[in-house]
């Protein structure tokens, strides 16, 4: 991978050393691009330009579908945001008083929320919590019983890093009948994720972070099976068969999850999201994913020269993109705050230093970082 090359496409790189992908990202320039061609095209020809447009967002669905490895394009819908995507498995499942949902503790908000929110409909929430920097599989298989209907976990926690074996979680639950939910947003656009080969009944990630695009243009995939057995929200005019004929009213919905897309799609941010996606699978997941690991590696060998220690489980297949480390005796605000005035970009989270370099980075945009911290030392 030529690096060098790559850094060409990213004007962040002018100025900062961005290490917080895990929060919101830079755009590549190929996602302003696209961006700016649908801004010009909507001014100069407006609904004229319509089928160009909807023709693009068929593309990007595709390219969608290539990222997760989707039986079909019609698995994948476009999201405003994660919590949307998981917004419509919690308000949309057959839902029994008496019936609960199993996830991790340390889930970010947008993961817990949605289903902490089926209190009044008598589901329960079991929240199983970290050891240390670990979600213990077997800690939240011991919280399953026989009326578990949904295990709803993030392929990557937030805070931690801490990446959850979604094959042997994903197996388990379709032994047993459990839909799994996985929050992929820690995840997609620096580790592969294929639905064919890990039992996931539904995924949601909005594009902001590792995808490498603007806020409000997501992905969600629900597996084909489910599709009759889910209530639909949201549905409205580009919901059903007849989308089109906007003079016959006819609740026909269609036969795959497209019937969740209601309304108008962010043609904007779909189509800057499908020039990043291109980006990354012209680069391939197996090689973003080595180059990303090699990166988190490299830092957490240099972490103790800083006077930092390491609080991510580094353990094969266990490690992701994201490092959380710890400096003892510092505010972790004021680390942040140094880095900044350094022209390096973190992140605190749960009280400790978050570092997510992307693809593009090198070696020494973790130099400049670990003598930012050194230098808030004095």
């Amino acid at each position: 991978m030529d690096v060098t090359a790559l850094r060409t496409l990213f004007p962040v790189t002018r100025q900062w050393s961005f290490l917080d992908h895990a929060a919101v990202s830079p755009l590549p320039q190929p996602a302003v691009d696209a961006m700016q061609v649908y801004a010009h095209s909507l001014a100069e020809h407006g609904v004229a330009a319509v089928r160009t447009w909807l023709d693009r967002v068929r593309e990007v669905r595709f390219l969608a579908a290539r990222l997760i490895n989707a039986p079909s394009p019609d698995d994948v819908i476009f999201v405003s945001n994660t919590t949307q995507g998981i917004g419509l498995i919690a308000e949309g499942f057959p839902w029994v008083p008496g019936d609960n949902v199993v996830t991790a503790a340390e889930e970010y908000p947008s993961n817990l929320y949605p289903w902490l929110n089926l209190a009044s409909r008598g589901v329960e929430v079991r929240r199983v919590p970290s050891q240390g920097c670990r979600v213990v599989r077997d800690d939240l298989l011991a919280a399953i019983d026989g009326r578990t209907r949904v295990l709803a976990l993030s392929a990557v926690e937030y805070a931690s890093g801490f990446r959850n074996d979604l094959d042997a979680i994903g197996e388990v639950c379709r032994k047993r009948g459990i839909f799994f939910f996985v929050d992929a947003i820690q995840a997609l656009g620096v580790l592969p994720i294929d639905v064919q080969r890990t039992p996931i009944d539904a995924l949601a990630a909005d594009g902001h972070k590792w995808l490498l695009a603007p806020e409000g243009a997501g992905i969600a995939y629900i597996r084909r099976e489910w599709v009759e057995r889910l209530h639909v929200i949201g549905v409205g005019w580009n919901s059903v068969v007849h989308r089109y004929d906007f003079n016959t009213i006819d609740l026909k919905l269609i036969p795959h999850a497209g019937r969740w897309e209601g309304g108008s799609y962010n043609v904007a941010g779909i189509t800057s999201l499908g020039a990043s996606l291109k980006l990354l699978l012209d680069l391939g997941m197996a090689a973003v994913e080595e180059q990303v690991l090699a990166l988190t590696d490299e830092l957490c060998e240099g972490a103790a020269s800083a006077g930092l220690e390491v609080f991510s489980s580094r353990q094969p297949g266990e490690k992701s993109g994201i490092v959380s480390l710890v400096k003892p005796g510092a505010s972790t605000p004021a680390v942040v705050k140094r880095c900044r005035e350094a022209g390096v970009i973190v992140n605190d989270r749960a009280h400790r230093l978050r570092v997510s370099p992307h693809v593009y980075n090198t070696s020494e945009d973790l130099q400049r970082f670990l003598d930012a911290v050194r230098s808030s030392e004095h």
